[in-house]
């Protein structure tokens, strides 16, 4: 008999379909037991994650640098698994968000209740977007940004924008995922949000008021503002000027500049007050502090000149100068443990308290002295390398010392009976006369202390807020200095946070740290920040590939990356922006 043209006979063909019905039978029998199957093997590889937090792996390894999102390397290390466990993090804290708590600012993660706190905008999504990207989760991303399209940042007659939480977190928040994306989307939505805040800076001084609305242009706002408040949007009103080609916006936000170029406004050795006059554009009291109400005003005399290319002189002047400033009179050092600290001045001496805000100063500082064109002098450049790794230090001790491992808000150290003793620019002196026979003081590695009576420090608010500042730090100490220690505790600490702060929804703030008895006491509060800032810097802390080229990028104070740019010649004379 003739085979056919596959092989087979006829009778072959017959005993294969004879065979096939007869299995087909048996497995009809079985249906329900098959589809039992079908679904739990389903449902256990998907993890029950919804399409959205779902991770993709991009086949291009590329860093940041462009429209496109970096690759997500699967956990085949140490690093890169740990950075795995932060985005799932991320996505877990960011799912409870979306489940519980959207289009609301922000979650309560133990209830699974939400809360308006920053105008009603969802403030959690814009301040996520940029980690999402970095992250690699493009359809967390893309699905986030039609969530925000269609904002018009509108409030009710009578209410009024806090301009400086708006600028750093939606503005920011929108400015940086447009670097990063290159949705024009975005780019849009920044445009509009920063025409609705320009009223802010209609006063005498140009220093801008605390409330704008949005939809009417009303101001409010007291006298007296913060440092902060009044040099905390340089960085992103220039680069939306750059983006946009409007002279307004950095116009704007330059004027209030003029009161710190010159030298009529310096006190303290060096130190600009903390409070000032919104109409006279004056300082109206003699406080202190690099911390709170101060803190980002000398970050931002930094960066803003790093993110435009370094060609602006006066505020690199203006760097060195508050940096030595900070240096010479507000870093003391404990007589216990050799702690250095960064504290206030207050009616004219040292309170000798330090806040968690304060831990960015560390970062601050070694980011400075990574960089070559600020042309610090040896002196100079040592002991702003001095004070990085000393500071960095104290932060992490405050969460080695705790038995949750994590740090409290506000620590007050233990003082020297004669408080010049411990000015760290006197002990720094003595050190180097005596021809520096050892480690400058207060700069090496803590050893942790269990015993809260013999750390030199009390904590009277024993709180854990959620805060970035010290992990900020530990990610640039890494990638300044290559130091695989602050990787490590970064980790220890990420560890802390699964343990203590975790909740079915999201992560939560938490109370009395330092019980060994209990776990800390959950506050029910996700503030933005936490994805914005901590899992960002902590992501970034573990990631092989440098994603953010620190030459390349500028985080701004809500850790959201804005690219460097170089000023054009037509912006430079538009804009009358003095360049070297």
């Amino acid at each position: 008999m003739a085979s056919s043209p596959s092989g087979f006979s006829p009778r072959g063909r017959f005993s294969c379909s004879l065979l096939t019905r007869s299995l087909f039978t048996r497995l009809w029998r079985w249906w329900h037991v098959l589809l039992l199957l079908i679904l739990v093997l389903g449902f256990s590889t998907s993890n029950f994650v919804p399409r959205r937090f779902r991770f993709r792996v991009f086949k291009s390894s590329r860093p940041v640098g462009g429209p496109h999102p970096p690759a997500i390397n699967l956990p085949n290390d140490l690093w890169t698994g740990r950075a795995n466990e932060v985005r799932k993090a991320f996505a877990h804290a960011y799912r409870g968000y979306q489940a519980q708590a959207f289009p609301y600012d922000e979650l309560r993660p133990v209830s699974g209740e939400r809360v308006n706190n920053f105008h009603g905008w969802g403030v959690s999504m814009y301040d996520a977007l940029d980690t999402m990207w970095l992250m690699g989760l493009e359809d967390m991303f893309y699905d986030t940004v039609e969530d925000v399209a269609g904002q018009t940042f509108s409030m009710s007659s009578g209410e009024h924008a806090h301009f400086f939480e708006v600028v750093i977190r939606y503005l920011g928040g929108l400015l940086s995922a447009y670097a990063l994306s290159e949705d024009p989307r975005l780019l849009k939505l920044a445009d509009l949000l920063g025409e609705n805040l320009l009223p802010a800076f209609n006063t005498p001084s140009g220093f801008p008021l605390r409330g704008v609305n949005t939809r009417t242009g009303e101001t409010n706002g007291e006298e007296a503002t913060c440092l902060a408040e009044v040099l905390s949007n340089q960085m992103e009103f220039k680069y939306l000027a750059h983006l946009t080609g409007k002279s307004k916006y950095y116009a704007a936000t330059e004027k209030p500049m003029a009161a710190f170029y010159g030298s009529e406004n310096i006190m303290h050795g060096g130190l600009f007050a903390t409070m000032w006059n919104v109409t006279t554009g004056k300082p109206n009291q003699t406080e202190f502090t690099a911390g709170g109400c101060a803190d980002s005003a000398y970050e931002y005399f930094l960066k803003q000149w790093l993110m435009t290319g370094q060609k602006e002189p006066r505020m690199r002047d203006l760097y060195v100068r508050s940096a030595n400033a900070i240096i010479e009179n507000l870093l003391y050092v404990g007589p216990r443990r050799q702690l250095l600290y960064a504290t206030d001045i207050v009616h004219g001496g040292p309170t000798h308290r330090m806040q968690h805000l304060t831990c960015f100063l560390p970062a601050l500082l070694a980011l400075g002295v990574h960089t070559p064109a600020l042309q610090l002098s040896d002196a100079e450049r040592k002991r702003h390398t001095w004070a990085a790794e000393g500071l960095a230090n104290m932060c992490w001790a405050v969460y080695h010392d705790t038995a949750s491992g994590l740090g409290p808000d506000k620590i007050l150290v233990e003082p020297w009976s004669v408080p010049e003793r411990g000015r760290w620019a006197a002990r720094l002196e003595e050190w180097e006369q005596a021809g520096a026979p050892w480690v400058p003081p207060g700069v090496a590695d803590l050893e942790r202390e269990t015993v809260p009576q013999a750390r030199g420090y009390d904590a009277p608010v024993d709180q854990y807020l959620l805060r970035p500042e010290a992990v900020e730090t530990f990610y640039i100490m890494w990638r300044t200095t290559g130091d695989v220690k602050w990787r490590e505790r970064g980790w220890a600490v990420f560890q802390a946070l699964e343990t203590s702060t975790r909740t079915k929804y999201g992560y939560t703030t938490v109370r009395y740290l330092d019980d060994p008895k209990y776990k800390p006491f959950k506050s029910d509060d996700q503030p933005s920040w936490f994805l914005a800032e901590t899992l960002k810097y902590l992501f970034l802390l573990f990631t092989e590939e440098d994603l953010v080229p620190l030459d390349k990028w500028v985080f701004n104070t809500e850790a959201h990356p804005l690219p460097v740019f170089q000023w054009t010649q037509r912006e430079i004379e538009e804009y009358k922006i003095h360049v070297s």
